[in-house]
């Protein structure tokens, strides 16, 4: 007699996805719709922009979307009560980034740039639009996060990665903001009337459009804020699977040494999050790192292995007895 196996089918998954948020499925699963059409042209238009294959950009823009969207998913289902909320919540996030995706790629047809882009009143416009549509994404994240830090969870340790994923997340998010200051090479150009019509850039220190590592173009010869904004902005992912890897091992640490461990990982996360900043507000490229960054590094690690000393050393708190749990005035009388 065969054992059938249980593997939930991709229909199967997308159908409780979509009982569970309609908004955010959709968003997921147009974005990942997208990335049928875009790769191939990204081989296929030879066409650059800033020296880069037109077609990377939304690429990449769908790729983050799409991971971004089914994580959101998920952490938004552990939030109980509030539905109205949530699905405002779920709604906005799913159009505002949508909205800035289509952008990208109106602009992508137009062979010009999406972002920092001023060259003419339509470039301004959508430019303008795409800066308002991130910021309403940040603030419903924000709400989301307000959330979920009510919300009991009864693993401590994936309640922790969520939680501090999200937090790191938004910090992330909002180091997007350093890219659209005019640098002083703009500052002077439009002072001698030489504007180029862009203002802001991801590169510190030199023009955005050189060399760059392959896929991610960030820049090999200055700093690039693209980098500590990506790092920021998937710690939604890497606390949260963090949280759960250390969730599984739960019974053994206790469930608030587990817990403080991912807040300790969270920090220095953060902490890594702070140095990759520094380094390219410097104009520091991210693979030439230079003595004093090596050095903050060095910092970062010995601070990450003490702190998990000093987390895992720290005495658990005992456990409750049955009497505790279930005598008047305990966790689940009344219930």
């Amino acid at each position: 007699m065969r054992r059938e196996t249980s593997r939930p089918r991709i229909g199967d998954l997308v159908r409780r996805a979509w009982l569970a948020n309609r908004a955010l499925t959709v968003m997921g699963t147009m974005l990942v719709l997208t990335l049928v059409v875009t790769v191939p042209l990204i081989f296929l238009d030879g066409t650059q922009i800033t020296g880069v294959r037109a077609w990377v950009k939304p690429t990449k823009f769908a790729i983050s979307g799409a991971i971004y969207a089914f994580t959101f998913l998920w952490i938004l289902s552990l939030i109980q009560g509030h539905r109205r909320l949530v699905n405002i919540v779920s709604w906005i996030t799913a159009g505002t980034f949508m909205l800035e995706m289509v952008i990208i790629v109106v602009q992508v047809l137009r062979g010009t740039t999406s972002h920092f882009n001023f060259s003419t009143a339509l470039d301004g416009t959508l430019f303008g639009i795409m800066g308002a549509a991130i910021t309403i994404f940040w603030s419903v994240g924000f709400i989301a996060a307000v959330l979920l830090l009510r919300q009991r969870m009864d693993n401590k340790a994936l309640a922790a990665g969520i939680r501090a994923g999200l937090i790191v997340a938004l910090i992330g998010m909002a180091l997007g903001f350093l890219m659209v200051r005019a640098t002083p090479g703009q500052i002077a150009a439009n002072r001698a009337g030489r504007s180029t019509g862009i203002i802001g850039a991801h590169t510190v220190g030199l023009d955005d459009g050189g060399p760059g590592l392959p896929l991610l173009n960030w820049s090999t010869k200055g700093g690039d804020l693209r980098v500590p904004h990506f790092f920021g902005l998937h710690a939604l992912q890497v606390l949260t699977l963090v949280g759960w890897v250390i969730g599984l091992r739960a019974s053994r640490l206790g469930g608030r040494r587990a817990a403080a461990l991912v807040w300790s990982a969270a920090a220095i996360y953060l902490g890594l999050v702070g140095v990759l900043t520094w380094q390219a507000l410097r104009g520091q490229s991210v693979v030439s790192p230079d003595a004093q960054t090596l050095v903050a590094f060095g910092l970062l690690l010995v601070a990450s292995a003490n702190l998990t000393l000093l987390v895992l050393r720290a005495p658990n708190a005992p456990r409750p007895s049955a009497a505790e749990w279930s005598g008047p005035g305990s966790r689940t009388a009344g219930r």
